[in-house]
Parts: structure tokens; C-alpha cells; sequence
């Protein structure tokens, strides 16, 4: 199949570049793949939601029935003890930190509606087809990509429903896949794009979804935490967001860079909700929902270049997220709309596809990821100091100072010998305020088709046993949100078994794992979470 332009992800950045395409040029051909079997099943995010890209794409956003309508009106900052609390001022936030006009959406529901924009425009949408291969001209230009085959059984054997997969040929390819898009890892390593680039930085988000007591329940606030229950070498947060219809947005965020490999991030969201401060809001209420996401972190010291011949990275494939602004979304959709205009100014002007790079750097969107780019890399020098140089970078320089802190490790890079580091002692959940693995995975929505090929593949499968386990404890069992990676005692050996029915593609795992052994695949199409209004 032949197109002018083929778009890899329906996230905020896929749609927005394929809605600016039409607008500039409705003649053009353009097709969006999507692995989720449908918009808006496999988005996750917070999200409070700055709609500056959204005026600049669809000025009349207001008037389409968009699904944005709780407005932010009251914001909290909390410093968290072990059972206490300390309100830090707003006034005293940096200005990237505050919330002013922004809006608490579901950002699925976001993407669900900008789908239904860009359909309406022309553009043909196939969700339930992951791009699972790119294709290469005779010179090594991208011209494409190829969908999974489907039908497979788990040792690659077609069953009765096999259908092979087919070739999208397009003359640009954009590549919207998210956080740690397992094509857009392949085209940085393969076109050195991270080439004189700091090691790209990650966390993994947590959010439920919960209906509370309507008395408890404030409209339009938002509240952050920093804080108990991580150490102060640790980096991390939450958020809680009141949404409409009585439900809040609880979520938490864990840097991928933290050292203990005894540490479980689930577990940590979980003994996060008994603080008093917090579990006074979920007390009588019920948990609707849950899902966890990596998130891309790393700033403009770690975007790679984000052109190559054939080809665009957009939104979080590359890393627009803005990590002190806790946001990505406008970032995301920002870039795509660069994209865009890239690919009519090449196909129409003959332009090369560098000219991406051009307009992103005079945009405002490099002007915001530069300003906050010494946020991260500071605590590295534990959370009070990155604390008081956030203060002072943001406040009192707005993100100007004369230079620029780095990003001197990787994630998979940072974990300390299990030996080493101290046993943290869970609390076992109450299945009313905490919660286990099992029972969230299922909220998720999470269903694989069975008898398919793993998709979680592991470069050695000796590794986990032989080296991990006796050097980190095997730290998939616990870095993992859904239990998919367990140690099992049979015959008195140790055995590593992966559970990739429980996968809810958030990518930890290709992230975090020591040794890299570990490599996230898309499965079949239209496997994975179903996200409702996440």
C-alpha cells in the first residue's frame, strides 16, 4: 500500500501531525497505525493539560465538543513526612509549576476526540495493526514499515486465523510511538541519532482512577507530593487531580535511576496512599481504575536528532516531555504540528527533512525544554539540594543560567549489588486503601490473544538465573507493575518465568533491566490494556 505519509502511534503527537497535514494540504495521503485496539486504549498520562498547541491546531477546540472541561481552580504543593505534612505556598512555585488556565482531562479521551478531527479531515485510521518492522530503500532511507503478521502461535507456527502482515510504503514515516517505541530505539541506534547526546532518563508512572465521597471531592484542584515515602536519594512524586463526576486522578512517578534493586515501585504508589494527608480523600471511596506508564525524562540533553532520511521522531519517541512542567502533551502535539509542516515544505518544496530540526529550534517548544533542562540532573544531588537549585535555576534565572548540568548515566546503569543495599519491608496490601499486582492488572483491562509469540524476548535467557538473580535479586520482579516477570522454585532450581499475558506495554522493563537483556516487541495487534477514560 502506498501512501504519502505514514504515521506510527495514535497518541497526541501521531494525531496532531496528521491533522496538521490535512490542513495544510487536504490532498495529501495520509494513514495513522495504532497497536491499541482502538484510539485512546493504551493512553496514559495525569494529565493536567496546557492547550496552547491544541489554539494553535484547533482554535475552535471549544466549540467541537472536546472532552476538556474541569478547569484547574485551586493547586497544593506537599512536602510528606513519614506522617505529616508541610503545604509549601503556591507563590513560591516556579512558574512551570503552576497551573493557571490549564484544564484535568483524560488525555484518552483527548486522543479519542482528535481522532474523530482527523477522520473527519480525510485522514484513515487503523487501530489494532502495530507497526512491528521498518523498511529500508536501497540506500538506507526509511520508505516504510510493515504490520505484524497475526495468527502466530507462541513458537511462530501460522494457526487457522493467520494473516500475514502487510507493507505501508510512504515517502515520510512518522514515528509517534510514545515513551520508548521499540522502532524509534531501532532508528536512534541505527542512524546514530543520540550521537554526542546524555543518556536518555526515564520514570515509571502509576495512576488509579477513584470515586470518593462527594464531600470530600473539589472540583478543579490540584495537589503534587514530594517526599515520604522515598528516600532523599530517590527521585519522585505524585499527583492528585479532581476530576468531575466525584473521581480523582492519583498517581505517582519513580525515576528509573534509583539504586536499590530491592525497591518495588508499585509498592512504594501503594504505602504511598496510607499517608494520612492522602488516605483521608480514598477513605470510603472505591478504585475504579489503574495503569502505569514509562515516561521519558531525559530533557533536551538527551533528544536525539530527530530527522533521518525518510523519516521523523515525534513527541515522546524522541522526548519533548517537559519533566519540571510534569506535562508532555502540548509538547508532544507541538512537535507534530513541526512534522507536519516539515513534510508539506518536502514534499511540495523539495526541502530536506532537516528543516524539522530548524523549525523546532526556533519554536517555543525548544525555548520551554531548554529553559527546564537543569531540573532533572539535579537531584541527582538528593531531593532537598535539587530542591533549592530548582528554586533558584527557575525563580529567580527562569531556567537562563550559563550552563547546563548532564545526565552521566543511563538507568539500566545505576542499580547497586542487592548485597549492598538494604531489604525494604512491604506492608501487605488491605484491599481497601493498597492494593496487589493481580488485582490491578485486571482493572487495566489487559487481555493478550493466547498462544502467541512472546513478546518480551531476552537476548540470553540464562541471564536472569545464572547473573541478575545472584547479583540484583532479579529486580524485574519488583521494577515490573504487573508481575510479569517472577523467580519460581521447581525441583529445588530457580527458573525465570515471564507472564506476558499480564503485559501493560509500559517498556520498564526495556528500560531498566541491568544487563539489557531484556527486548519489548509489539505483540499481536489489538493485545495489551484497555484503557477507558485514563
Amino acid at each position: 500500500m502506498e501512501y504519502d505519509v505514514v504515521i506510527v502511534g495514535g497518541g497526541p503527537s501521531g494525531l496532531s501531525t496528521a491533522i496538521k497535514l490535512k490542513q495544510l494540504n487536504p490532498d495529501v495521503n495520509v494513514c495513522l497505525l495504532e497497536k491499541a485496539s482502538e484510539i485512546g486504549a493504551h493512553i496514559l498520562s495525569g494529565n493536567v493539560f496546557e492547550t496552547r498547541a491544541l489554539d494553535e491546531l484547533l482554535p475552535n477546540w471549544k466549540e467541537l465538543n472536546s472532552p476538556i472541561k474541569t478547569k484547574v481552580t485551586q493547586e497544593k504543593f506537599l512536602f510528606l513526612g513519614k506522617s505529616k505534612s508541610i503545604s509549601w505556598p503556591t507563590w513560591l512555585l516556579p512558574k512551570v509549576q503552576k497551573n493557571h488556565n490549564n484544564y484535568i482531562i483524560s488525555l484518552a479521551n483527548l486522543c479519542r476526540w482528535l481522532a474523530e478531527q482527523a477522520e473527519n479531515l480525510g485522514v484513515e485510521i487503523f487501530p489494532g495493526f502495530p507497526a512491528s518492522e521498518i523498511l529500508y530503500n536501497e540506500d538506507g532511507s526509511v520508505r516504510g514499515i510493515a504490520t505484524q503478521d497475526m495468527g502466530l502461535d507462541k513458537d511462530g507456527n501460522k494457526k487457522d486465523s493467520f494473516e500475514s502482515g502487510i507493507e505501508l510504503n510512504a515517502k515520510v514515516t512518522v514515528f509517534a510511538e510514545g515513551c520508548r517505541g521499540h522502532l524509534g530505539k531501532q532508528l536512534i541506534k541505527k542512524f546514530e541519532l543520540d550521537k554526542g547526546k546524555n543518556p536518555q532518563q526515564y520514570g515509571i508512572g502509576f495512576k488509579e482512577i477513584w470515586e470518593i465521597d462527594e464531600k470530600k471531592h473539589k472540583e478543579g484542584l490540584v495537589m503534587h507530593t514530594a517526599g515520604w515515602p522515598l528516600d532523599n536519594n530517590t527521585y519522585g512524586g505524585s499527583f492528585m487531580y479532581h476530576a468531575e463526576n466525584k473521581q480523582i486522578f492519583l498517581g505517582y512517578v519513580i525515576g528509573l535511576d534509583y539504586t536499590n534493586p530491592h525497591l518495588s515501585p508499585f509498592d512504594e504508589f501503594q504505602r504511598f496512599k496510607t499517608h494520612p494527608s492522602i488516605k483521608t480523600y480514598l477513605e470510603g471511596g472505591k478504585r475504579i481504575s489503574y495503569g502505569a506508564r514509562a515516561l521519558i525524562e531525559g530533557g533536551i540533553q538527551s533528544l536525539p536528532k530527530m530527522y533521518m532520511p525518510g523519516a521523523l521522531l515525534v513527541g515522546c519517541d524522541a522526548g519533548t516531555l517537559n519533566m519540571p512542567k510534569i506535562k508532555g502533551s502540548h509538547t508532544a502535539m507541538k512537535s507534530g504540528m513541526l512534522a507536519a509542516e516539515t513534510i508539506i515544505e518536502h514534499l511540495q518544496k523539495k526541502k530536506d527533512l532537516s528543516i524539522y530540526e530548524e523549525k523546532f529550534k526556533k519554536s517555543w517548544i525548544y525555548r520551554e525544554l531548554y529553559e527546564a533542562r537543569n531540573v532533572k540532573p539535579s537531584f541527582g544531588w538528593g531531593l532537598i539540594i535539587g530542591i533549592i537549585f530548582t528554586g533558584i535555576d527557575q525563580i529567580l534565572f527562569r531556567g537562563k543560567l550559563p550552563f547546563t548540568l548532564k545526565h552521566s548515566h543511563a538507568d539500566h546503569q545505576t542499580l547497586k549489588l542487592a548485597k549492598e543495599m538494604p531489604k525494604i519491608d512491604y506492608p501487605k496490601p488491605d484491599n481497601i486503601i493498597t492494593f496487589d499486582k493481580t488485582s490491578s492488572v485486571y482493572l487495566s483491562g489487559t487481555n493478550h490473544t493466547d498462544n502467541q509469540p512472546v513478546h518480551l524476548k531476552l537476548k540470553n535467557p540464562d541471564l536472569p538465573i545464572s547473573y541478575t538473580l545472584e547479583k540484583y535479586d532479579e529486580p524485574a520482579q519488583r521494577y515490573c507493575p504487573v508481575g510479569v516477570y517472577e523467580v519460581q522454585i521447581e525441583n529445588n532450581l530457580s527458573k525465570f518465568v515471564i507472564n506476558s499475558q499480564n503485559c501493560i506495554h509500559c517498556k520498564t522493563c526495556d528500560i531498566k533491566e541491568p544487563s539489557q537483556n531484556i527486548t519489548w516487541v509489539t505483540p499481536e495487534g489489538g493485545g495489551g490494556p484497555k484503557y477507558g477514560n485514563m
